[in-house]
């Protein structure tokens, strides 16, 4: 069977995320968007987790739902350690799954001890991240320990300002536990494939939603059964046949893929970063190095590399931000929603109009406009200003010039 799933989000316990994050409002848009399994996120928030056990029933091995739906939750939670190792500060984000309520109690106990887990649902810890993996594999065997954001500057395992330059740095005798690592907004597996280091962890992609409409902007597609293990197991194994391919971000959209120094206006390439040594043109202080450049620093195969037997992938943009594009608007405004609205009504779930949907029913359902924004993204023909710094890449489908020529057009009809 085919479906997809996104593993890593928060809930309203987290800091900076919407309060509609339940689990009631995660099942309403996993509808909507076309997701069967969603992680949990925040396991180790004491009330999160009494919420969990409260309202959540089992069903296949290792998965739970809410009475009378179709949704899947998986029990997940990213947790940030941040400690000194080799006479520098680490600031790592690590995503857990666990198999059991029972697993999780065993984690919370002994991370309780270790920090205060009420205060954030992302906990933050003083802990070694090769710790953390003892603990949660000792609750057992079956949860999966992953870095998460893989290259975000500031929490991953090899950002530019706290990370490693190897796994086997991080998680010592316990990287070989290691079975994926994510992707993250700013980076896809293109840029994973350059270093021959990695190529034994398969490459998970989620939305690290903190809004229930940001839910699958990343996400995994599987051709398995529907359980826990099943799951883990396409995962371990890196089986295309079994894990389909993940849906990507264009990831000069993410907030870190230029280097850059948002307080100045001034993003930055790489190769420009490095004529200017790393230092801000317009303030002299040390730029915030990206995504690209630390790939770039840490590769050892050329840029365009495909190892053998990876998981394929597909980039897309969220609708509302194709359809707010073909009208010239702001995602966020009334027209864009209604016109959401209206196709979700008629042609399904999200990343099926995306994906799936035929071009000639995308045509009969929707502006053309709009049709055409979806078959170019698909194709990617897309025109990108690289994010940089915390501030996202600005992404546009239509040209400034077709934009004109669309508005002349309407004007004499």
């Amino acid at each position: 069977m085919q479906f997809v799933a996104d593993f890593h989000l928060h809930s309203k316990y987290s800091r900076a995320t919407s309060k509609d994050m339940d689990l009631e409002n995660l099942d309403k848009w996993a509808k909507i968007k076309g997701i069967k399994v969603l992680g949990t996120g925040d396991f180790t928030h004491p009330e999160w987790f009494n919420n969990l056990k409260e309202k959540l029933e089992p069903a296949e091995v290792g998965l739970f739902k809410l009475k009378n739906s179709e949704t899947r939750f998986i029990l997940t939670a990213e947790i940030s350690c941040i400690y000194s190792k080799k006479n520098k500060v680490r600031k790592i984000h690590i995503i857990v799954f666990a198999p059991s309520f029972e697993a999780v109690e065993k984690i919370n106990v002994n991370l309780g001890r270790i920090g205060n887990l009420k205060s954030d649902g992302r906990p933050i810890l003083g802990l070694d991240a090769k710790e953390l993996a003892k603990i949660v594999l000792d609750a057992s065997p079956d949860c999966l320990v992953v870095p998460a954001h893989c290259w975000t500057p500031w929490f991953s395992i090899f950002g530019s300002k706290s990370g490693f330059d190897f796994m086997e740095e991080c998680f010592e005798e316990y990287s070989k536990y290691i079975f994926a690592g994510e992707t993250g907004i700013s980076a896809d597996p293109k840029m994973f494939w350059r270093i021959s280091g990695l190529d034994k962890i398969t490459l998970i992609s989620n939305s690290d939603s903190h809004s229930p409409a940001k839910i699958g902007r990343e996400a995994n597609v599987f051709g398995t059964e529907i359980s826990y293990p099943a799951i883990i197991e396409a995962i371990k194994s890196k089986n295309p046949k079994k894990f389909l391919y993940t849906i990507e971000f264009f990831p000069e959209e993410g907030r870190y893929h230029y280097d850059g120094h948002r307080l100045c206006g001034v993003s930055l390439s790489p190769q420009e970063s490095k004529k200017y040594g790393n230092i801000c043109p317009n303030c002299g202080k040390p730029l915030t190095i990206g995504v690209l450049n630390r790939v770039e620093e840490l590769a050892d195969r050329p840029e365009g590399f495909r190892p053998e037997n990876v998981i394929p992938f597909k980039r897309l943009i969220p609708l509302e931000e194709i359809i707010a594009d073909a009208f010239g608007v702001l995602s966020a405004g009334k027209r864009v929603r209604e016109e959401y609205k209206k196709l979700i009504s008629k042609l399904g779930n999200e990343l099926n109009i995306l994906l799936e949907t035929p071009l000639s029913e995308l045509k009969i359902a929707t502006l053309p406009e709009i049709a055409e924004g979806i078959s170019r993204v698909r194709e990617g023909k897309v025109f990108i200003e690289p994010g940089y710094d915390g501030v996202y890449g600005k992404i546009k489908i239509f040209s400034p010039g077709e934009r004109k020529k669309q508005l002349k057009q309407k004007a004499l009809f």
